[in-house]
């Protein structure tokens, strides 16, 4: 016995779905003011002045370039690029951006290699926000406190070409730094003193020391060994001592007399 199936016309299942309440799955469209595009056959995703507050959700994951500069951010959380792991540039200028988390660039350490932090209200960063990274990174136009963190993160990044001139001490650093160059300071005087980034460089030269000191002993032992070899050498060889006479020869001698 063969059943035949009622056959429901495409137009008739559209209704059906719409009286019903559902909704037709759609494709995915990027926020407005925001688009993708191929830029020397690069994936690029655009978000430049979209007046976005936070980092948007549905980046492709094969994003090579991403661009969200002139905005309104004012924060990167952990992790708001972990599922990029193509991600090779990314813009942040023009912001207000006045806080980074240590793992905001979490999962990029093997691919980004240009930052763009320009132009923001960061006054400090951390250190560990870029210690996984291999990167250029462009810190101008920002209101620097001018302290340790800033030099400590200097150490883990590379500037990009012209502009460390931009990195300029802001009104929360010490008044005599305020409007001076940071580059130009930590050629001159150590930020981090004894603490953090200076203790360790003390430690170094406190091993180093104390290696010395340790070979200046042990090339003095040697001097003093040497020059006491050298002075038995050059002494006269000792005499045997003479031996008295035997007792029992002296008595037989007396008796013999």
């Amino acid at each position: 016995m063969v059943m035949i199936l009622p056959t429901i016309h495409l137009p008739l299942f559209l209704l059906l779905v719409m009286d019903m309440g559902g909704t037709m799955p759609s494709a995915w469209a990027p926020p407005r003011g925001c688009y993708v595009a191929e830029e020397a056959g690069e994936r690029t995703f655009r978000c430049s002045q979209a007046g976005l507050v936070a980092v948007p959700q549905g980046i492709p994951n094969d994003t090579r370039k991403l661009y969200l500069d002139a905005n309104r951010l004012a924060s990167v959380p952990a992790g708001a690029f972990q599922h990029l792991p193509a991600l090779a540039e990314l813009d942040l200028s023009n912001n207000v951006l006045i806080r980074l988390s240590d793992a905001a660039f979490q999962g990029l350490g093997n691919t980004l290699r240009y930052l763009d932090l320009s132009a923001n209200q960061l006054t400090s960063v951390p250190a560990e926000a870029f210690r996984e990274l291999q990167i250029q990174v462009n810190l101008s136009a920002n209101p620097w406190r001018c302290d340790c963190a800033l030099q400590e993160v200097l150490r883990w990044v590379r500037l990009a070409p012209g502009t460390g001139a931009g990195i300029i001490c802001g009104p929360s650093a010490r008044p005599e730094l305020v409007g001076q160059e940071f580059l130009s300071l930590i050629e001159e005087a150590e930020m981090c003193g004894p603490g953090r980034g200076g203790a360790r460089r003390g430690t170094d030269a406190a091993l180093l020391v104390t290696m010395g000191g340790w070979l200046a002993l042990v090339v003095a032992y040697l001097a003093h060994y040497v020059r006491r070899n050298q002075e038995e050498a050059r002494r006269p060889p000792k005499l045997a001592p003479t031996l008295p006479a035997r007792s029992e020869d002296s008595s037989m001698l007396s008796t013999v007399i």
